[in-house]
């Protein structure tokens, strides 16, 4: 479901991808991160008070996702 999630905001424009956005963002924003992420981004959400949600790989999400890139962290506007 939270592909779906991320897949409607990518339409819609209301994704960030990284970090930086993630911690720039509002704290009510729905933010998920790759099983695969580094420590230290998990540390640095963890840290900001962020919350988030763990999903497949970064290899996974960018097949699924269609991206040309691959990305830790996806944060969507509320």
């Amino acid at each position: 479901m939270s592909i779906k999630e991320i897949k409607d905001a990518m339409e819609t424009k209301t994704v960030s991808f990284g970090i930086r956005q993630a911690l720039k963002g509002n704290k009510s924003n729905v933010v998920f991160i790759a099983k695969d992420a580094r420590d230290f981004t998990v540390s640095k959400l963890e840290d900001g008070g962020i919350e988030f949600s763990v999903l497949k790989s970064k290899e996974d999400l960018s097949k699924e996702l269609n991206l040309d890139f691959e990305c830790e962290v996806f944060s969507l506007k509320k």
